[in-house]
């Protein structure tokens, strides 16, 4: 089996690594999560809550019953007490953790895996918030962005952030020219803060998820400038997993409309599986072959997943963005107002 191969390809690489998944509890996130335990690497597992990830614990443990879990606890990132509880369990670890530290590196988490995501009818600004305030917390205690602690939680010389995004974000993509498409305009709803879109106009679930897949791209890029600015070795990258219709995402739209929307698709040939897009996951998460890139968007052709995981590296690879999220000045000013709106949140 796939996990089998990754089992017996990592008993010769003595390199492991400490990486924390959101949105581990199904879909890509418990598959990538499942894959990454069988390549020997330790997990800290967040959920949005503490029996919902130790039940994804539970469950990898089932697959693979040596893995290595640090942590099973909850992770709201829609709260940003819970975030910062959840750090404090990290850093507890510290001292009986069962990786070897390095002498620069007490303890340090490798990878952050920003995966966790709410359904289409979410508030615009829960989606927007979700990376925003999950990476700035992590950041911020592992001094990245020069804003230095004693509580190291990110490897700041080779550490990676992983940001899971959509090719819905582009308006020119074949999924996201469909219905209402992505864009931010002029910001003027996260201007004036008390918004239902971030463009200011009236709420649209559709749209807020395209909007929030392309605040998760310009998000990317703008910390990985800051990133390099701040002199950290942290990279961070985004990528999109293709349409996953075996996730339960769809389980709140018509039954009826579902089902026809999955039968065309699989005619189409041009969905994908969980299996396959956790496998995008642990690639952009592990693979030597991306390291050192950073503020990158990785894709994959619709229907990717017949090639399976040889697809990774070939088929799915770093790609272009969409026009709007190449505007850098968008991506500095969408960090300055999120981040405003993340410190009153926590006021």
């Amino acid at each position: 089996t796939a996990l089998a191969a990754a089992a017996a390809a990592a008993a010769a690489d003595t390199t492991k690594k400490r990486i924390c998944v959101t949105g581990c509890t199904s879909g890509i996130g418990l598959d990538a999560a499942t894959r990454l335990a069988a390549q020997g690497h330790e997990l800290l597992l967040a959920g949005r809550t503490t029996s919902k990830a130790q039940a994804a614990a539970a469950r990898i443990l089932e697959t693979v019953p040596n893995a290595n879990i640090g942590l099973a606890f909850e992770c709201n990132l829609a709260s940003l007490s819970s975030i910062q509880q959840f750090a404090s369990q990290i850093q507890q670890l510290s001292s009986s953790s069962s990786l070897a530290s390095s002498a620069s590196q007490p303890f340090a988490i490798d990878v952050l895996c920003l995966n966790a995501g709410l359904s289409r009818d979410a508030a615009a600004k829960d989606m927007l918030l979700l990376p925003m305030v999950c990476s700035r917390t992590f950041c911020r205690l592992s001094g990245s962005l020069s804003l230095a602690r004693e509580d190291i939680l990110m490897n700041k010389n080779t550490g990676r952030i992983v940001v899971t995004a959509s090719g819905v974000h582009d308006p020119e993509s074949p999924g996201g020219n469909q219905g209402e498409t992505a864009t931010l305009g002029d910001l003027k709803g996260l201007e004036q803060r008390n918004f239902d879109m971030v463009d200011g106009g009236p709420f649209s679930a559709d749209k807020a998820y395209k909007d929030s897949k392309l605040c998760n791209v310009l998000f990317t890029r703008e910390l990985q400038r800051r990133l390099m600015a701040s002199g950290s070795g942290i990279t961070a990258s985004c990528f999109s997993p293709g349409l996953i219709l075996d996730n339960g995402f769809f389980r709140n739209q018509n039954p009826l409309f579902v089902k026809a929307f999955k039968a065309g698709v699989k005619v189409a040939g041009v969905g994908e599986t969980s299996h396959w897009g956790g496998g995008a996951l642990e690639y952009v998460a592990t693979s030597p072959q991306v390291a050192n890139q950073g503020g990158v968007y990785f894709l994959a052709p619709p229907g990717s997943s017949k090639y399976g995981d040889a697809a990774y590296g070939r088929e799915f690879k770093v790609a272009q963005v969409s026009k709007e999220a190449q505007d850098d000045s968008k991506a500095k000013r969408l960090w300055e107002l999120s981040e405003t709106l993340v410190a009153g949140s926590s006021a």
